[in-house]
């Protein structure tokens, strides 16, 4: 299809055989990123430190597979638990804020000490009730206060909270190591609403040098599609969403 990257979602490390994965990596010339996934069993901002230790277990060991694929850094939401989205009081806001502050601080060690960064992603507010926005992540990465402290952008939580794509990319600037896209429905790229002209401006306006790498569901994936609520099929098949998607992109911001 013409890929240079391919991102390995990371829901259980135990289920994947980092090395079988690498030589299919080798053998394909393609290069990997890794996207973590944060359910209700690994939170940071939750009141039962179980809950914590879980994720930096979890964290940990998809550290050690970024290290085996030989990609330096873990992107996702790992603030929180994704789907965590209700009304509390400022009180309450602020505890799990400092829980999320605390916890991360030391993801940011043990990456230091696996020689990688963390990009933390922005969620759109029916998936998250703590980073919804460029400023939020921005105000997270501050008061992290760690160099490994990184951000991810995804265009499709972007195209719901953010009032320009441009002006959120220029407020990350050089935090800014990984960009995901679909279309705001979740669809394929440049079958929807998302201002690609602007995403394009934005990603010039900071000299971004990472990956962009389109990120799709299929309701084939149950536990996946549950959580991002995918109840159809996006495209007639993945491989349609994957290369037309690749087809538009490589127009878009290669003209």
């Amino acid at each position: 299809m013409g890929y240079e990257v391919v991102e390995i979602p990371v829901e259980d490390p135990e289920l994947i055989d980092g090395s079988v994965v690498k030589q299919a990596l080798h053998d394909n010339g393609l290069k990997p990123t890794v996207c973590g996934v944060f359910g209700p069993t690994k939170d940071f901002t939750s009141d039962d430190v179980s809950l914590h230790e879980n994720c930096f277990r979890y964290i940990e060991q998809s550290f050690e597979l970024c290290a085996l694929l030989g990609v330096d850094f873990l992107a996702g939401p790992m603030y929180s638990a994704v789907g965590k989205a209700r009304m509390v009081s400022e009180e309450q806001r602020k505890i799990e804020w400092e829980l999320a502050v605390t916890n991360l601080g030391t993801v940011c060690e043990m990456a230091n000490s696996f020689g990688q960064s963390i990009a933390l992603e922005p969620l759109n507010r029916f998936e998250s009730d703590l980073i919804n926005t460029a400023e939020d992540v921005m105000r997270l990465v501050r008061d992290i206060n760690h160099k490994n402290a990184k951000v991810i952008l995804d265009g499709f939580h972007m195209t719901i909270e953010e009032k320009s794509i441009r002006k959120a990319i220029n407020l990350v600037g050089d935090k800014l190591i990984h960009v995901q896209v679909s279309e705001n429905h979740r669809g394929i790229p440049g079958t929807g609403l998302t201002p690609w002209n602007d995403f394009k401006l934005g990603l010039g306006d900071i000299n971004y040098k990472g990956a962009m790498v389109i990120e799709s569901f299929t309701p084939e994936v149950k536990e996946l599609a549950g959580a991002v609520c995918i109840w159809k099929n996006l495209a007639n098949s993945q491989d349609e969403f994957a290369s037309e998607g690749l087809k538009f992109l490589k127009k878009a911001f290669n003209s």
